[in-house]
């Protein structure tokens, strides 16, 4: 468990200021994002053909509450990806395609205020 995942769960009065959202929606948000993630990955596997059987490859560091949470920092603070990789344990890479990952499934479940604000900033930066 990443140290961000284990404070929050220490100090849930601290979930606002860290994510933007209170400890409950937090949790709701985890769960919905969670179910989402599930039946894509489920849509992708019924249509792929298989030839070294499933379970292979490299194992994943952070589980998906900690990748969401990751994001969700992310797009609260616009830190740097080095940052949020050493925050949470992997590379920075690692921690930039995570982002990429689950920013439009957040995008489908969160309101498009919080994310359209965020995506202004990043347009503007590059």
């Amino acid at each position: 468990m990443s140290e961000v995942l284990s404070y929050i769960k220490n100090h849930p009065e601290q979930t606002q200021r860290l994510v933007g959202l209170k400890h409950e929606q937090l949790e709701q948000l985890i769960h919905l994002a969670i179910t989402l993630h599930t039946q894509k990955q489920q849509e992708v596997e019924a249509q792929k053909i298989r030839i070294i059987n499933k379970g292979g490859g490299r194992k994943v560091k952070l589980s998906p509450s900690e990748q969401i949470l990751l994001t969700l920092v992310y797009l609260r603070h616009l830190t740097t990806f080095q940052l949020l990789g050493i925050q949470f344990g992997v590379s920075e890479s690692t921690a930039n395609d995570t982002f990429n990952y689950w920013f439009p499934l957040l995008q489908e479940l969160l309101p498009s205020s919080l994310l359209e604000q965020v995506k202004k900033t990043l347009q503007i930066t590059r």
